[in-house]
């Protein structure tokens, strides 16, 4: 089975820094798009970055210029690095990645997610 598990969320102040880190296990063969998503209190779960297995990045308009989305697909791992943070990046924030993996001996491929993180940005 595969798991996404992702570290490094915290309460920071407002101008400050974070890098999240998401590492995924499992018997995988490789791990196509991987993706950071966030979802505050009462609002729906919003993409944030996402990289392809290429390097290929996209970010929605609020956080360009100030988050950097990358990969190392050594070690099956995704990082968010976030900088000049601001109270309305607070939430909690999720890892996605389709995985292609080996499950009872037949080889699939779906959509995982992690279990979250929370990032808190306030004075």
């Amino acid at each position: 089975q595969v798991q996404l598990v992702e570290s490094g969320g915290g309460l920071v102040q407002p101008g400050g820094s974070l890098r999240l880190s998401c590492a995924a296990s499992g018997v995988i063969f490789s791990i196509n798009a991987m993706g950071w998503y966030r979802q505050a209190p009462g609002k729906q779960r919003d993409l944030v970055a996402t990289i392809t297995s290429g390097g290929r990045t996209n970010y929605t308009d609020s956080v360009k210029g100030r988050f950097t989305i990358s990969r190392d697909n050594a070690r099956n791992t995704a990082y968010l690095q976030m900088n000049s943070l601001k109270p309305e990046d607070t939430a909690v924030y999720y890892c996605n990645a389709d995985v292609s993996y080996l499950r009872d001996f037949v080889r699939r491929r779906s959509d995982h997610w992690g279990q979250g993180t929370q990032v808190t940005v306030s004075s």
